[in-house]
């Protein structure tokens, strides 16, 4: 009895296992993947001051993926080596790293989670999302735009502003005035490498009117009653 009590256990946890395994297997199919393609895509930033601090990230990563194919379940995650921060100034490059900017030494990667997306228009987005930089997290949004949507490659441009101050930059840099207000921008290039294509829907200020057909006004002319 034992062993017939043993034996069938094993075979429903193997049965199991198989369903689960076919599951996810269906899901991911289900499931648009979407890859991102460094050698095309950069991240950049640039803060106003006296002298010119502008600068880009040699080192990043960037996942975008989704729970279906719906566009409103993406969830775009970009991870920067700090350390790669590239000014073009070996001296600006050294005082950013530091403990009264980055902090490279501590905390070695700048990050953004997004939470939700929201369509704003056709091809634009508003993103909101965790931003990580020196190990201190605070909402923030980015603004997305986006090129070659259905053809299953495409471009991502973004931007995004925050407060340094807010994430314990106050300090500066000697003989140069620098402003509290960071300006980040991106470009993104991507292609999908596996799963359905994503679904599109209208955005949720759409007008109905603004979806009609529009006519010249020749045409309107003719539609005029004598």
């Amino acid at each position: 009895m034992a062993l017939k009590l043993a034996a069938t256990t094993m075979i429903c946890t193997f049965a199991l296992l198989l369903s689960s395994s076919a599951l996810r297997g269906q899901d991911q199919g289900n499931t648009p993947i979407f890859e991102i393609t460094p050698v095309d895509s950069w991240i950049k930033f640039h803060v106003k001051s006296s002298t010119t601090i502008a600068g880009k990230f040699d080192k990043w990563d960037a996942k975008l993926t989704f729970t279906s194919p719906d566009e409103t379940t993406g969830v775009l995650e970009i991870k920067i080596d700090a350390a790669s921060v590239d000014t073009g100034s070996g001296l600006k490059n050294g005082k950013l790293k530091g403990k009264d900017f980055f902090n490279v030494d501590e905390n070695p990667s700048i990050s953004f989670k997004s939470t939700k997306f929201v369509r704003t228009g056709p091809n634009t987005y508003e993103v909101d999302g965790d931003f990580t930089i020196r190990g201190v997290s605070n909402p923030e949004k980015l603004v997305l735009t986006v090129s070659g949507k259905g053809t299953g490659s495409g471009e991502i441009k973004g931007t995004m502003n925050f407060n340094r101050k807010d994430y314990g930059m106050n300090k500066g840099i000697p003989f140069i005035k620098i402003a509290d207000h960071v300006d980040v921008s991106f470009h993104l290039k991507g292609r999908r490498v596996a799963g359905p294509p994503l679904a599109f829907s209208l955005p949720s200020n759409a007008r109905f009117m603004d979806l009609q057909p529009k006519f010249e006004p020749l045409e309107r002319a003719a539609l005029q009653p004598d």
